[in-house]
């Protein structure tokens, strides 16, 4: 049974796996060979067959209306007529039938998609067809070469253990050539036919011919690759798909949301769940935005450090504060320049601006109006040289004191009160317990381990699960999980306090991945989609609470596996298939 199932799965992958396709010049013998007559010929046959029997037909038909003669009373020759108009017509409908029949009986068979075991004889193949003298990569944007004018032919569907399968026309097999021999570049494939979807599957086809490896696997259809074009993702070839699981209601300013997570890890979604039922029974939670400003810090240098020294007193200047906001806020309708702090390294000056950004992320707004500052500044320190836009001093994406301390996007402590019959019931254990767990885990332990900014139990997880699903920039997820989990005891010690802290949350609800339907969709789930349209900047800071209170959800659920010990039976309960494998491997 077990080597069946190996064979099955062999033949499966040779079905999706691409070798180098026969060519038609390529075999001697030809379907067109067996006709007494050259194919053009023939074609031309059937081409003057097919309108003489129609044109025939149409002046019978004329004078059977102008003599009242019924048209069911046929002659013999209009008989004729008739066989000869559906026969050539049935010939031009399979596009020159020959041909058609030809590329039919010449197409590789799935025994010429190779499996693993067939790989070496896979890249004798390509290595053979793979005449190219420069790499595929390379930035040379040359045309695609001429076609023959011939009709395509019509692209068919297959199926394959239940996955579409594409059959490429002849003018596809004729790009996915120029793009495995490097005279079409893969990057130009959108611009060049127009049709993104079809220019990720001719890309797909030419990695796979390439590389000999097999996409079997990462799905094509089902996906709006115009979506992405020229802002999401560059050479798409398919997609990932991440289940989505949904926790809550999570009770958070006295409104209920049922949060999207994008996860594979198991028990995520359902810890996180636990988390919001013990916070829903206590009366909620609660949750405070204390900043909202993105950052950009260029870099620029001077011949001295005097002159370095002389634009940092000019920048931090309140007078001169309303005239580089003004330059600034140009840059766009939503920006708002908030300060700006230097920090002087030698003879190297380093600029932080903060600004507001309305429902966006604001990465890009802040780069602009950071430049059209220092356009600006060029004027009056002729000597200064910009040496980056962004010189770390932000810090996006890196974690970060200045942004642990400073802040960054959007700074937001969630706090709950938890009932003690809750932590029991609920959460397993008890306040005690938590307490004394927080404090050595979170605390002393991250102090221990030069934390930075992960004093938590793991903010990460659930910041990642969410920005996921609503689009966000998932490496921001380095900042944005900055995060100081605190639990006391309180009302005599009979009730827990919950807090997390977190500085730098980066959310946006317009721009970026935001656009695409599913991530659309997840953010209309939390009611924050889009730009708001009674007060700016309203839905991301929204969104960014959303994010704060599944943490705390997060945290006290963690914790409190913790504390009673139920950590590795969650897991495995949750986090480990339950089907029976060799059951499985059987069928």
């Amino acid at each position: 049974m077990e080597s069946h199932h190996r064979r099955s799965n062999a033949s499966s992958v040779r079905s999706h796996k691409p070798t180098r396709p026969i060519a038609l010049e390529d075999d001697s013998t030809k379907a067109s060979d067996a006709l007494p007559l050259p194919l053009y010929l023939t074609n031309a046959v059937f081409f003057t067959l097919f309108f003489s029997a129609v044109y025939f037909l149409l002046c019978r038909w004329r004078e059977k209306i102008r003599s009242s003669t019924p048209l069911h009373v046929v002659t013999f020759s209009e008989i004729g007529a008739i066989l000869a108009s559906v026969a050539s017509f049935i010939y031009l409908l399979g596009f020159f039938g020959i041909d058609f029949v030809q590329s039919l009986v010449l197409r590789p068979s799935a025994d010429v998609w190779a499996s693993e075991e067939d790989e070496v004889g896979n890249e004798v193949l390509i290595r053979n067809e793979d005449t190219r003298k420069v790499p595929c990569g390379q930035a040379l944007d040359r045309s695609l070469r001429s076609l023959p004018p011939s009709v395509p032919i019509v692209t068919a569907e297959k199926v394959y253990d239940e996955m579409p399968v594409t059959v490429m026309t002849e003018e596809d097999e004729e790009i996915i050539r120029s793009v495995v021999t490097g005279i079409t570049p893969s990057y130009s494939l959108e611009s060049k036919l127009g049709y993104c979807k079809r220019a990720a599957a001719i890309r797909r086809e030419a990695l796979q011919r390439l590389t000999g490896k097999s996409l079997f696997g990462l799905p094509l259809d089902g996906f709006d690759y115009e979506s992405i074009l020229g802002q999401c993702c560059e050479m798409p070839v398919g997609y990932v798909q991440i289940p989505v699981g949904i926790a809550g209601p999570l009770l958070l300013n006295g409104r209920e949301y049922s949060v999207p997570m994008a996860t594979t890890e198991g028990c995520l979604v359902a810890s996180t769940n636990r988390g919001c039922k013990a916070i829903h029974l206590s009366g909620g939670a609660t949750s405070v935005l204390l900043r909202d400003g993105m950052t950009r810090a260029p870099v620029v240098r001077f011949g001295t450090a005097k002159r370095a020294a002389d634009l940092k007193l000019y920048l931090e200047d309140p007078e001169n504060f309303e005239t580089l906001a003004v330059v600034f806020n140009r840059s766009s309708r939503f920006a708002r320049l908030q300060g700006i702090k230097c920090a002087i390294v030698g003879k190297n000056l380093y600029l932080r601006f903060s600004c507001f950004t309305g429902d966006a992320m604001g990465m890009n707004m802040v780069s602009k109006g950071v430049q059209n500052v220092l356009d600006f500044l060029q004027s009056d320190f002729p000597d200064m040289d910009v040496i980056g836009i962004s010189g770390n001093f932000c810090s996006d994406k890196k974690p970060a004191a200045v942004n642990w301390i400073e802040g960054r996007g959007k700074s937001v402590v969630c706090e709950a009160i938890i009932k003690d019959d809750v932590v029991r019931k609920v959460l397993k254990t008890s306040v005690e317990s938590l307490v004394e767990l927080n404090m050595l885990k979170n605390l002393t332990g991250s102090a221990m381990a030069g934390a930075l900014g992960g004093f938590n139990a793991h903010a990460s997880n659930i910041v990642s699960a969410v920005f996921i699903a609503t689009g966000q920039d998932p490496a921001q997820n380095v900042e944005s999980s900055h995060c100081i989990t605190m639990m006391e005891a309180v009302n005599d010690g009979k009730d827990l306090h919950v807090s997390v802290t977190m500085p730098s949350i980066e959310v946006g609800t317009v721009g970026g991945g935001t656009q695409l339907a599913s991530q659309s969709a997840c953010l209309n789930l939390l009611g924050v989609k889009g730009a708001s349209k009674e007060s700016p900047g309203a839905n991301s800071r929204l969104l960014a609470s959303i994010v704060a209170g599944a943490v705390l959800a997060g945290e006290l659920s963690l914790m409190s596996a913790l504390a009673a010990g139920q950590l590795v039976n969650s897991h495995m309960k949750y986090n480990r298939s339950s089907k029976d494998v060799s059951k499985a491997a059987s069928s």
